[in-house]
């Protein structure tokens, strides 16, 4: 077993204990760091009744928890499935080095978790999506971005 299908793996069990316990889909991701998993995570979105509780945005909180930072360089995430758009997202908000990913979306949908609705959303004027969306008070809002602009003591991320 190479070191990478060992880490694989370590996710599979994972999502396998989430499946089990019922505390969501199945799912399961874990974060490496210098070969040592840093981050481990599986679906818990019934278990926390929070959509957000994939297991890739589980491992990545416990990693950057674990880390001391809101970065994940020099690491990488294994899962079980390719990254849905929150995952994606938040993998890129994370900047692991490398995703390794087994099954992919295709596989997803046909276990009854499609996202391909998100991607379609995602690519549509805000006034043609399912969901409205409404622009209000962007003049009021502006104020925070000028308040990040002038603040001298920020930490980009």
């Amino acid at each position: 077993m190479t070191r990478e299908e060992k880490f694989m793996h370590e996710a599979v069990l994972a999502g396998l204990e989430g499946i089990h316990t019922n505390q969501g889909g199945p799912f399961g991701c874990v974060v490496v760091k210098d070969d040592e998993i840093v981050g481990r995570g599986c679906n818990r979105v019934l278990a926390s009744t929070d959509p957000t509780a994939h297991a890739e945005v589980e491992a990545i909180r416990e990693a950057c928890k674990n880390l001391g930072s809101f970065q994940l360089t020099g690491c990488e995430l294994y899962t079980t499935c390719e990254p849905c758009p929150m995952c994606l997202g938040a993998i890129y908000w994370a900047r692991p080095d490398k995703v390794y990913y087994a099954c992919d979306k295709n596989d997803a949908a046909e276990a009854g978790f499609d996202d391909s609705f998100i991607y379609a959303e995602i690519d549509k004027p805000h006034h043609h999506r399912k969901i409205a969306m409404q622009p209000m008070n962007k003049e009021e809002a502006q104020e925070l971005f000028g308040a990040w602009k002038n603040k001298n003591n920020k930490t980009l991320y």
